[in-house]
């Protein structure tokens, strides 16, 4: 986030530079809202500045795309960054995160089951960023001329995960302020990046391309691992809006912040994906270092490298801070700090196993692949109860997890909530290419489809349409009795 010096100066204990931020998902109090719609533009664009989606373009090109393809599917999946707007703009209402504000669709308890996926999902990306931490460390060592063995490997782990800890562990201020000095060194290196690899590229390498079914594979990957796929952390980073902050700017400086970079990055990813075919996804960094292999010129590799690193701890940072809030949204009893400590002991654990054990590596992967399976329906559940609420709740009750909250209804569970979420999930599954062949009914979409993916579509509209139906008049009456009780405090 881009924010004076003067006004992080002036930030209160709870939330400054270099402190240990003391919130976590309890309410953010309004004398503590110091930032503008305009501040969310550095920290995204710090976290999206980076060598992830540099390989997420090579990816793409694996498909089987034409460049031009590969192009408009980069357009088309990263405006799903419109739905991470959507989903900032209930923090700085409710002041809190977004798997607090879930208890209001969900209930208490029920919105357990979510937080339980999202920390789920948080937990793998970190570990997926700490392999690829890893592996470009591994890179640097055999450009020095050192052939990393296991004890080396396990030292690389070990420095990356301390590494990786102090960010999230400081806060949120620590981490706006940090990502928005990032982004220059990385707009620099990928200027530089596009400079050398440009007028090496095959734009026309691939002359007819892809089908249609794999048009909409590849959409329903990029729309993934952009937008939609970070919904889920929105409010974490909005809540410390002001109240009265415009909608519009919101979601205008996160697009700006994400979409934009991102589209420029992925590209160029597939840009370079025409000349270099020996880059992957299982060691995209491996490539670099290869005997007569030259993805660029020689004395860029190291710099390259280096900046990559800073650029993978960069956006794990926010998985990290989200899957701290997220472990306290589940219920365990620790502070924000503690929950990203456990958190990292975890992640660290599960990124020694996977270094060293290929058949998790692949799971791990499967497992990021599918997680659309539960997003996609809750992202359409999350808006439509907002927007059946009259876009306001009640701070106060958000907060509480006793029986005579507002937002309890039956055993802390909001039934109407979970059966959509199933049925979205179901029809996300039905739709889902390249992962579930236990039987054909569970991809019926897709075999009738040859191979087509739609699983964001029909997790989203199922998702949607069945929670407006089941819950629609509870929610509105719900919405008058919260009108009542803010009108008298």
């Amino acid at each position: 986030m881009v924010v004076a010096e003067q006004d992080l100066a002036a930030l209160p204990e709870s939330d400054k530079a270099f402190h240990i931020e003391q919130h976590g998902i309890d309410y953010v109090p309004e004398t503590e809202r110091w930032a503008k719609p305009r501040d969310l533009f550095g920290m995204w664009a710090g976290a999206s500045l980076q060598v992830e989606y540099f390989v997420y373009g090579v990816i793409l090109m694996t498909f089987g795309f034409s460049f031009a393809q590969a192009v408009v599917i980069t357009v088309l999946g990263n405006l799903s960054y419109v739905f991470l707007g959507a989903t900032s703009l209930q923090g700085p209402q409710a002041g809190t995160t977004a798997m607090t504000i879930n208890r209001a669709s969900y209930g208490p308890n029920g919105s357990r089951l979510i937080a339980l996926f999202n920390w789920l999902t948080q937990v793998g990306f970190e570990t997926e960023g700490l392999i690829l931490v890893v592996f470009a460390a591994e890179a640097l060592a055999l450009k020095a001329g050192f052939l990393p063995g296991t004890p080396a490997k396990v030292v690389f782990i070990v420095i990356a995960v301390v590494v990786q800890l102090l960010l999230p562990l400081l806060g949120h201020a620590t981490m706006v302020k940090t990502l928005r000095v990032l982004i220059v060194p990385f707009v620099v290196l990928f200027v530089i990046l596009a400079a050398l690899t440009l007028n090496k590229a095959h734009l026309n390498v691939v002359a007819h391309g892809a089908g249609w079914p794999t048009f909409m594979a590849g959409l329903a990957f990029t729309i993934a691992v952009a937008g939609l796929g970070w919904t889920e952390n929105g409010n974490d980073y909005s809540r410390y809006l002001p109240p009265n902050a415009k909608r519009g700017s919101i979601i205008g400086w996160i697009f700006l912040g994400t979409a934009v970079p991102e589209i420029l990055i992925m590209t160029l990813g597939c840009a370079v994906a025409t000349y270099a075919p020996g880059l992957s996804a299982a060691d995209p960094f491996r490539v670099f270092t290869t005997p007569n292999v030259h993805v660029f010129a020689t004395w860029f590799v190291v710099p390259f490298l280096v900046v990559a690193l800073f650029q993978l701890f960069a956006i794990n940072s926010l998985d990290l801070y989200s899957s701290g809030v997220t472990l306290q949204a589940l219920g365990a009893k620790v502070k924000r700090w503690q929950a990203v400590v456990i958190d990292t002991v975890i992640a660290c654990g599960l990124t020694i196993y996977a270094v060293f054990n290929s058949s998790f590596s692949t799971l791990l992967k499967d497992f990021i692949d599918v997680v659309i399976v539960w997003i996609a329906p809750w992202f359409a559940i999350y808006l439509v109860d907002w927007a059946l609420r009259r876009y306001r709740y009640v701070p106060a009750e958000l907060q509480r997890v006793d029986s005579g909250g507002l937002y309890w209804n039956s055993g802390g569970i909001r039934w109407a909530a979970v059966v959509a979420q199933v049925v979205g999930m179901v029809a996300s599954i039905e739709a889902l290419a390249g992962t579930f062949h236990i039987a054909s009914w569970l991809n019926e979409i897709t075999l009738h489809t040859h191979g087509a993916d739609f699983s964001v579509f029909t997790g989203i509209a199922a998702g949607g349409l069945v929670y407006a139906l089941l819950a629609g008049p509870g929610i509105r009456r719900e919405a008058a009795r919260q009108d009542e009780i803010l009108e008298v405090r």
